[in-house]
């Protein structure tokens, strides 16, 4: 990641990706990770019961909304073993989840460009996916949203331009969303690498430093307070 590319995101203003404030008292991290004991006892292929899962970690915190997970090594991808798990299993989540009810709508933190879009189908997938390109000081980076709704989804043409604000797309229900629990899949990339509508999310552990370097921490544009204790 070129250095002044995250100067340039930690000097702008984004703005909310969200319509709602990601630092209130009804937000709580949320732990993917093999040590959640909830994770080991539930199916996580019925995705029902993954939802309930989602439910009782945001009751036990007295949360509405969960966020977290950049860099998290996860155990939840066992779930779809023929997108994760060729070679070493890909466990590394390169953007940060945002739990919340599907319906919510999206928004760009930033003018825009719709880089691409793309619905990509299959269980554990992103379903539908937008990526959008924004310019700062003259770097240009890109923002990806994963598992949302069709129907917004569908309405949206590469090389439209969207305001700082504007909303353009819902989060997703399963099954259209690649068939999750909903939630947002909210990351930043430094290189598209050539790719249209789809980027990894997820990545091999032994090749964390150099994802972490094309994919910076999506809390430079999320400004979710106390990002380290977040993201532990």
């Amino acid at each position: 990641m070129p250095i002044a590319l995250l100067s340039a995101l930690a000097r702008c203003q984004p703005g909310p990706v969200l319509p709602l404030s990601l630092n209130g008292p009804g937000v709580a991290r949320l732990d993917f990770s093999a040590a959640n004991r909830l994770l080991t006892t539930t199916d996580l292929r019925d995705t029902a019961a993954f939802g309930r899962v989602v439910a009782e970690m945001l009751h036990q915190q007295h949360a509405t909304i969960g966020v977290g997970g950049y860099l998290e090594n996860r155990a939840i991808y066992q779930r779809s073993p023929n997108l994760f798990g060729a070679g070493e299993p890909r466990t590394l989540h390169l953007g940060v989840d945002v739990w919340l009810p599907a319906g919510t709508p999206v928004l760009s933190p930033l003018p825009a460009r719709v880089h691409s879009v793309g619905n990509n189908a299959g269980f554990g997938n992103y379903g539908p996916t937008v990526i959008l390109e924004h310019e700062l000081e003259g770097i240009a980076f890109y923002s990806l949203y994963g598992h949302l709704a069709n129907h917004e989804w569908a309405a949206l043409r590469a090389g439209q331009v969207l305001a700082q604000g504007q909303a353009f797309a819902t989060v997703g229900a399963p099954p259209e969303n690649g068939d999750w629990p909903a939630h947002l899949h909210f990351q930043l990339m430094s290189d598209m690498q050539g790719r249209q509508g789809d980027f990894p999310g997820v990545a091999a552990p032994s090749e964390r430093e150099f994802w972490a370097i094309i994919c910076p921490d999506p809390n430079l544009i999320l400004r979710i307070v106390d990002s380290n204790e977040l993201n532990r």
